[in-house]
């Protein structure tokens, strides 16, 4: 958020903080979300650069589409299993998924947790 918008905000009596913050997530639970999204973000980035709809992908997984959508918009009531399962139907690599996890972890550790 720009800092103008934010100072305008904060005069008007808004308090500015973080999805953590207002969630009130411990560290440990925003670092699982924060991986849990990274993961539903690389399988959507995968499956738009590979040029599958959501169709195409449920019928890889033996799932429907709303499904895929769901993993794709991280859910709450989808499970990182499914969500490593379907990149690794999809032939991503374990380094591939490595490279996820550590990119999730960098960006959003324990010191971004003041954003």
């Amino acid at each position: 958020m720009k800092k103008a918008k934010r100072t305008r905000l904060e005069r008007s009596g808004w308090k500015v903080g973080t999805a953590r913050e207002f969630l009130g997530l411990s560290d440990e639970e925003a670092r699982f979300l924060d991986l849990k999204l990274a993961l539903a973000g690389a399988l959507r980035r995968k499956r738009e650069r590979e040029g599958l709809s959501q169709t195409a992908l449920a019928k890889m997984i033996e799932s429907s589409q709303s499904r895929v959508a769901k993993i794709e918009a991280g859910d709450r009531s989808v499970t990182l299993d499914l969500i490593v399962r379907s990149l690794l139907a999809m032939g991503t690599s374990p380094r591939e998924l490595a490279r996820i996890i550590s990119g999730a972890s960098r960006t959003r550790g324990p010191r971004a947790n003041n954003r």
